[in-house]
């Protein structure tokens, strides 16, 4: 016995005993039987023809009237079969493309996993969440054997699946750079040009390199066209913006990119962050940069990693717990 003649008999004995009985409980069989026969890809009109064959075997005087109105719903049943059917396998195609996405999600972690290094004298905070399960942000860091501390921070204009491949090839075009190019405005010219020769020109990058020396404590910076971080000198207990110019990478590949530095004093921070951040939307709109700065106050007595986890935190809830834009957010702080 095929599923078809199976199906076809289970359906003649729940028809059966439900006439006889008309109860809850056989009328709950006729529940399962559905969810059975959705199991099996049975198509709508297969089940009317199964009901008009077991009405025929119990009721051989059923009126022709109402055989015929059987035979009516058959044709109607037919469209929506069709439609059933095409329902079913876009549902299949989106189960898989899911699946897929979920392993491109975890290739891309796996690809942009980064390290924080370990630096005498310096916290480092970082985290990074996407909106969706592709990050369209990135951050890395880059270590070389005088101890020099590079960081990277970069924002696809565009997500999905692009925006991961892009940010791979960034990371590694950085991986690849000589030890002595780790200079923020030469890395920045050089990730152009790997930008401008292999990337879409509907896509642009944003991105803000720094390289901080522990032991002249200079934090050496340049930016291209990305979200300007904030710069906290203890001293005064105020905050300023990190302020740097450059245009977007993939634009113009002779572009030059200005270098810009700052001398890091005990108890100053450095925020580096993308414009999910900034761009945190509340029912009231944007969020303003001084209500950030008010948040980075309220938590500065703690380490930098607690720092970037309590504002991730408090933006969060902000956002009632739906993330609009990829959220990226790094610290360093100078010891005291």
């Amino acid at each position: 016995m095929d599923i078809r003649e199976n199906m076809e008999e289970k359906y003649r004995e729940a028809l059966s005993t439900y006439l006889k009985e008309q109860t809850e409980q056989a009328l709950y069989q006729g529940q399962k039987l559905s969810r059975k026969t959705i199991e099996h890809k049975v198509s709508p009109e297969e089940i009317i023809n199964f009901h008009k064959g077991v009405l025929m075997d119990i009721f051989p005087e059923t009126p022709g009237e109402v055989l015929h109105s059987l035979d009516f719903l058959l044709e109607v049943m037919m469209g929506y079969g069709i439609a059933y059917r095409e329902h079913q396998s876009l549902r299949h195609q989106q189960q898989e493309l899911k699946s897929e996405i979920e392993i491109a999600a975890n290739v891309q972690h796996t690809l942009l996993e980064t390290s924080i290094p370990d630096v005498d004298g310096l916290e480092i905070g970082a985290i990074s969440v996407p909106a969706r399960q592709m990050n369209g942000d990135y951050y890395h860091f880059v270590q070389d054997e005088s101890e020099c501390v590079g960081i990277g921070i970069a924002d696809v204009i565009g997500k999905g699946i692009p925006a991961a491949l892009c940010m791979s090839m960034i990371k590694y075009a950085m991986d690849s750079l000589p030890e002595h190019r780790h200079a923020p405005s030469s890395v920045l010219e050089s990730l152009n040009r790997v930008v401008e020769h292999n990337v879409d020109p509907s896509m642009f990058i944003t991105m803000f390199y720094g390289l901080y020396n522990p032991h002249n404590h200079i934090f050496s910076y340049a930016s291209a066209g990305h979200e300007p971080g904030f710069y906290y000198e203890a001293s005064t207990g105020t905050f300023k913006d990190l302020d740097a110019k450059g245009l977007l990478l993939g634009v113009d590949k002779k572009t030059k990119y200005r270098q810009y530095e700052k001398q890091v004093e005990p108890g100053d921070m450095i925020v580096l962050l993308s414009d999910g951040v900034t761009e945190c939307r509340t029912s009231e709109g944007f969020i303003e940069r001084e209500t950030l700065v008010e948040y980075i106050h309220k938590n500065i007595h703690l380490s930098a990693q607690e720092i970037v986890n309590n504002i991730y935190k408090e933006l969060e809830k902000l956002q009632h717990f739906q993330l609009r834009d990829d959220f990226t957010l790094i610290i360093l702080k100078r010891d005291v």
